[in-house]
């Protein structure tokens, strides 16, 4: 009796699932412990794999956290789009649209990137990598809630309403950083959208 091999994961697809984890455990180690608790060692252990095979993806800390920081924005921006296609369905209130917006910007994902804006302030070399990545997301939450919204930007003064809605959901979540701000948050996101809404001609 012969008994069949099992077939062997392809090596392309283990290295990208090595990849992956050390993407996600590197946003974690951001998110809890910030940019100093984050090193190479640190990431590949939470990861499960080995110092070697994480250099082999990643041979500075700077690489892997930036990496990490971009895979985290493209999945906010992937679960920014799934939210606001759900909520299309539903004939979203602008005050559905900025509580979810706000709660995008209160995400282990992006306490990871408040921690690497606060290193790349002072690292010139790390600024060069993230501001081009910030201005990426950026771009694409605008256009996102411009959609969800349903504004009209060649009125005057739509375009800079609606960024004030992203600068003012992004300020919620830098406040939510030390302590659990969700009643404040509410508050002002409720007096807010009234606000949008009479920008918006509504």
């Amino acid at each position: 009796m012969t008994t069949q091999a099992v077939p062997r994961e392809p090596q392309q697809d283990r290295s990208r699932a090595t990849r992956r984890r050390l993407l996600e455990a590197a946003v974690e180690c951001l998110a809890s412990v910030g940019w100093t608790g984050t090193t190479v060692a640190v990431v590949a252990e939470r990861a499960g794999v080995s110092r070697g095979a994480a250099q082999h993806h990643f041979r500075t800390r700077e690489e892997l956290v930036t990496a990490a920081v971009e895979y985290g924005s493209d999945v906010r921006m992937a679960q920014m789009r799934e939210r606001l296609d759900e909520l299309a369905d539903m004939r979203p209130s602008t005050l559905d649209v900025v509580t979810l917006l706000a709660e995008m910007y209160t995400t282990p994902l992006f306490r990871a990137a408040l921690h690497l804006w606060v290193a790349a302030s002072s690292d010139q070399q790390l600024r060069a990598q993230v501001v081009p990545l910030e201005a990426r997301v950026g771009r694409e939450a605008h256009r996102l809630t411009v959609e969800a919204l349903g504004a009209d930007e060649s009125v005057a003064g739509v375009r800079e309403t609606v960024q004030a809605t992203l600068d003012l959901v992004r300020g919620l979540g830098l406040a939510d950083l030390l302590t659990d701000d969700s009643a404040r948050r509410r508050k002002l996101l409720g007096q807010w959208a009234s606000t949008l809404d009479a920008a918006l001609g509504r």
